[in-house]
């Protein structure tokens, strides 16, 4: 057989798993101009395009919702028992207008938790406040500590959290650690071994476990989670770095936001983590706290848990209900906006009929994409009376939405395709006026150290710029 019939065989078995990953893209990917741009460069370039869907273009996660499945049923019991005394917690709506109590229904249909008073939330800005407390709070653990963040690295603070975390297995205290394969690539083999060295029951989230899912790399574990003895809890946008607390070279200063929460609302971080737990080890994390015990505060929230095992995207669903329910505004604050149709069209109806409509995202890039990122839909906002900001103290990274003077959310969600659809994120969300008068002032605080683009400006940006922005936005159903 000579070269030539070699290749031409290979090129045609090429063009058939092409055109049958095509096929595949079509019957799986979740939005149309997804499926159509994997279907036409599978059908059309093959040979460039086969490795990069199969890492990067599938959108299912199959085995996690299967041991998501496993672990209710094997948990159900506590789970019954923790639901059961939440609906206790549940607070009183019957004096709130209609539209706010279906608000309220439709951020909770996309919760396992409801929503539930007797909460404190404390605001950390930035890195310093944040791990501060974060680290106090190991320090104090008294039955058991749950970690979990997509980024660690060994650096000072890497290894500060690592002592953390070893002292507290020494005292007794039950230290289980997770972190994400691929957002924590660059971690040594030898930090996770001295972590169970010491007795830290330590696993690595990774995607789907088969020899194929081995490269898929698109499904990332994005939560930043730490529960300490089942009554305080830590969700928001830091992950382990020096960068964290502004120590890199080029992204500092670090502009950030983390949320310190005690009550009832503590039991679904503490859920989500256990999942994921579950789906790492195949086991149930035992000795947690599901009885509810509430703070001296009496703010309203509920922690709403998403990623590509759930049946609906619902991620990008809490961002299009908040934004719907917006009637006087609606700040968004993100490192990256990259908006799907859907949300996007939400964003343009509020600035439509009146809602002050602001997003904030840094001027300082951490990525050549995303150098582009902020012009691609400006001309869509800016055009219905939206506003876009670009945060000019260093790079920001905080991911927080504000609506009217009702609803605050932080978490680990941004305001793009990828958190939408791939990641696995988390998000608590307050319906509490003084919080979200905090998360004002925060806001206020960033946008007096932001500049304003416009439309305009982007159209007096050079030829080559404008046509890396619109590569932007064709890129962006496929990333």
């Amino acid at each position: 057989m000579t070269i030539t019939t070699i290749l031409t065989i290979a090129l045609a078995l090429i063009q058939v798993l092409g055109i049958a990953s095509a096929i595949d893209a079509v019957m799986h990917a979740r939005t149309p101009q997804g499926s159509t741009a994997w279907a036409v460069a599978l059908v059309t370039l093959p040979v460039v395009t086969l490795p990069f869907y199969w890492v990067f273009g599938r959108s299912s996660f199959d085995d996690y919702v299967e041991a998501v499945r496993q672990f209710d049923e094997r948990l159900n019991a506590a789970l019954e028992d923790a639901e059961e005394a939440m609906a206790a917690w549940r607070p009183d709506v019957s004096a709130l207008d209609e539209t706010t109590q279906s608000e309220l229904r439709g951020f909770a249909s996309l919760s396992r938790i409801p929503f539930t008073r007797g909460n404190s939330l404390r605001l950390l800005v930035d890195g310093d406040a944040t791990f501060s407390a974060i680290l106090a709070a190991i320090d104090e653990a008294e039955r058991y500590v749950l970690a979990q963040f997509y980024i660690v690295h060994d650096d000072d603070l890497g290894r500060d959290f690592q002592q953390h975390l070893i002292a507290a297995a020494q005292r007794g205290v039950s230290v289980r650690f997770t972190f994400d394969g691929v957002g924590s690539h660059k971690l040594p083999r030898r930090f996770v071994r001295e972590l169970r060295d010491a007795g830290v029951e330590v696993h690595e989230f990774s995607g789907e476990r088969g020899w194929i899912g081995r490269f898929r790399v698109n499904f990332r574990n994005h939560r930043k989670i730490v529960v300490v003895d089942g009554r305080q809890a830590f969700v928001g946008g830091h992950n382990v770095g020096d960068e964290y607390l502004g120590l890199d070279e080029t992204l500092t200063p670090w502009r950030d936001t983390h949320l310190a929460v005690e009550g009832p609302v503590v039991q679904g971080l503490q859920l989500s983590f256990a999942r994921d737990w579950f789906y790492g080890k195949s086991e149930v994390p035992d000795g947690l706290v599901w009885d509810l015990e509430a703070s001296d505060h009496d703010q309203h929230a509920i922690v709403i848990a998403s990623g590509p095992a759930d049946e609906f995207e619902t991620a990008g669903l809490l961002y299009t209900q908040a934004i719907a329910a917006a009637t006087e505004r609606v700040w968004i604050a993100s490192p990256y906006v990259i908006p799907d149709g859907g949300v996007l069209a939400a964003l343009q109806s509020a600035a439509l009929r009146g809602v002050d409509v602001r997003v904030v995202m840094p001027r300082m890039v951490d990525s050549w994409y995303f150098k582009y990122a902020p012009y691609a839909y400006l001309p869509d906002i800016d055009a219905a009376g939206g506003k876009v900001y670009l945060f000019e103290d260093g790079f920001l990274h905080q991911k927080v939405i504000l609506v009217d003077d009702a609803y605050a959310g932080v978490g680990t969600a941004n305001f793009d395709n990828r958190s939408f659809r791939l990641n696995f994120e988390v998000t608590l969300l307050a319906h509490d006026a003084a919080f979200a008068a905090e998360v004002a002032t925060m806001l206020d605080a960033d946008l007096a150290r932001s500049t304003r683009l416009t439309a305009e400006e982007l159209a007096n940006q050079s030829f080559a710029f404008r046509l890396a922005t619109q590569g932007t936005r064709l890129l962006a159903p496929i990333l």
